[in-house]
């Protein structure tokens, strides 16, 4: 799945080995002019991130079972299926976000709150780095990885100019700066120095403030990966945004020939969809 400043493409191998291509022009919160407001649009980034990768797995499952209508789209989710999802995001965010909490609570008996924060803190990032790794090890994973390392060196691709062919593209790095990846690193990090500020007591507070600050910390995290991704060519933004590279060692894998073919007809989706030269690259 590859997303431009108004259109979003997704496109999948088909079981006879055609690629099926999905495209549509975006609306709404995709584009409305809230997502030109500081802060508020990280908040809406992470939800149509979460909103057009849902819908993009479920249609590309689909395709894969052929299971599609006759229009070539994926019968919708319905509302227990939404609710599942919802679910499941409500126990994710109280697993990375709260868990932490839990785990580290006992060592404020022994150490002052700032260091019981940082403490939990590292365990936040170690849980996030952890999951990764583990998720990475199944080979259905390892698969989504290759497939997420095929795009990335497609829109590199892209953004130096060259042509979209498996041989360019092959010359380009799995990494790539703008990484969902990033974001979720970027995260982890600024929660917890932002943590260490709205202090330790009581218990309650500790839950409670962690849970509440996820959509600032959200907000802040994007502002922060936008204002690096201008000012990549400055070696201390380099070497402050040099782990979220690191990360993308874990949650990319080199992909074949066929992935990059599957990558590139996304993003030629995309730019026919555009239909007009883009102000800014594909993300």
């Amino acid at each position: 799945m590859i997303r431009g400043p108004r259109a979003v493409a997704t496109a999948v191998r088909k079981p006879d080995g055609e690629i099926a291509v999905r495209s549509k022009l975006l609306g709404g919160l995709y584009s409305a002019r809230l997502r030109r407001v500081p802060l508020l649009r990280g908040v809406l980034v992470l939800w149509e991130t979460l909103a057009l990768g849902i819908s993009a797995l479920t249609w590309s499952s689909a395709v894969a079972n052929d299971e599609v209508d006759e229009h070539g789209e994926a019968k919708p989710l319905g509302v227990a299926g939404w609710a599942f999802l919802a679910l499941m995001l409500l126990v994710a965010l109280a697993f990375f976000f709260a868990g932490p909490v839990a785990a580290t609570a006992w060592l404020e008996r022994r150490f002052p709150s700032p260091v019981v924060i940082a403490f939990e803190g590292v365990l936040r990032i170690g849980l996030l780095i952890g999951y990764i790794w583990l998720i990475g090890r199944s080979q259905e994973v390892a698969r989504v990885f290759q497939y997420h390392a095929a795009e990335h060196m497609t829109i590199s691709a892209f953004e130096h100019g060259r042509e979209l062919s498996v041989q360019a593209i092959r010359r380009f790095p799995k990494e790539h700066p703008r990484c969902g990846t990033s974001f979720l690193l970027t995260v982890a990090v600024i929660a917890a120095l932002a943590f260490i500020l709205v202090g330790a007591e009581p218990l309650w507070w500790r839950f409670a403030s962690r849970l509440a600050l996820v959509p600032l910390i959200a907000g802040v995290a994007y502002e922060a990966i936008r204002f690096a991704g201008n000012r990549l060519d400055r070696p201390l933004v380099q070497a402050l945004f040099s782990a979220n590279i690191a990360l993308q060692h874990l949650t990319t894998r080199p992909p074949d020939d066929a992935q990059i073919q599957v990558a590139v007809a996304s993003l030629e989706a995309v730019l026919e969809e555009e239909s007009a030269p883009l102000e800014g690259a594909p993300r």
